[in-house]
């Protein structure tokens, strides 16, 4: 989400984060030009802001689709799923909670993580590792 929105702390080689950045641009603007009479009247951030939003979910789903089963037992890390009793649990279901609390399927995006300052989010996988 940070690379997409522009927000990334990329602190590598300046070649290939200028080479990201051009080809951002460049598929942002294939983007606009495609739905100009949505988009035409929005700044290149907020084009990005916008396309993050819409697409958000389809992201984690390719990022956790494990057609081979590799997440198998594995878990997002922080409570996120609300259960009926009202407490909480971990995502277990390919890192998403498998209903909603009220008991209908769930397949959303378990957090808003990608929305925390990448500094931040660094800092807390950071103390989750010292703290171990």
């Amino acid at each position: 989400g940070d690379i997409v929105r522009g927000k990334d702390l990329f602190l590598g080689h300046n070649q290939r984060k200028k080479k990201l950045e051009e080809r951002l641009e460049q598929m942002f603007k294939n983007i606009t030009h495609s739905n100009a009479a949505k988009l035409s009247v929005l700044s290149s951030k907020e084009i990005r802001e916008y396309w993050w939003a819409l697409n958000r979910d389809q992201v984690w789903k390719a990022l956790t689709c494990d057609e081979e089963n590799k997440l198998g037992g594995n878990a997002y890390f922080h409570a996120t799923c609300s259960e009926r009793n009202g407490g909480c649990s971990q995502a277990h279901e390919k890192c998403r909670c498998p209903m909603t609390s009220d008991g209908k399927p769930n397949d959303q995006v378990p957090t808003y993580f990608d929305y925390v300052p990448q500094y931040l989010r660094w800092f807390e996988e950071w103390a989750e590792d010292f703290c171990r």
